[in-house]
């Protein structure tokens, strides 16, 4: 599965951005699409997470209420909505996937977990 991010850029404080993430294969239907991101410095982390078949999302408590993630199956692409950025959101912002059934509640947001990853798309936000 290849996966191609777009939508980063840099904004003020309390700005907005979308991402999105275009899958290339159907093994889109039968995955869960996971947005990570890494600062400088720090260790990646899951961001938000969908099981495209259900529709399931998860969050980081970081992001609850001001990141939303969907997808439009059609297209095979998963959106990052992202409002009220703050400063501390500034990272390269990457999405990846794997089969539904190698991740849960518990572990969704584990890099370990996921064997496919785009190239990466870079957010800057500024106070």
């Amino acid at each position: 599965e290849q996966l191609v991010e777009s939508g980063g850029g840099s904004v003020q404080a309390g700005g907005s951005l979308r991402l999105s993430c275009a899958a290339s294969s159907d093994s889109y239907k039968s995955a869960i699409i996971t947005w990570f991101r890494q600062a400088p410095g720090k260790e990646r982390e899951g961001v938000a997470g969908l099981f495209t078949a259900s529709g399931v999302t998860f969050y980081a408590d970081s992001v609850k209420g001001r990141f939303t993630i969907s997808q439009d199956s059609a297209q095979r692409t998963v959106y990052l909505e992202m409002n009220s950025l703050h400063p501390e959101d500034t990272a390269m912002y990457y999405c990846a996937t794997t089969f539904w059934s190698r991740v849960g509640v518990g572990s969704w947001h584990l890099p370990a977990k996921y064997n496919s990853w785009g190239q990466g798309t870079q957010v800057t936000v500024s106070s």
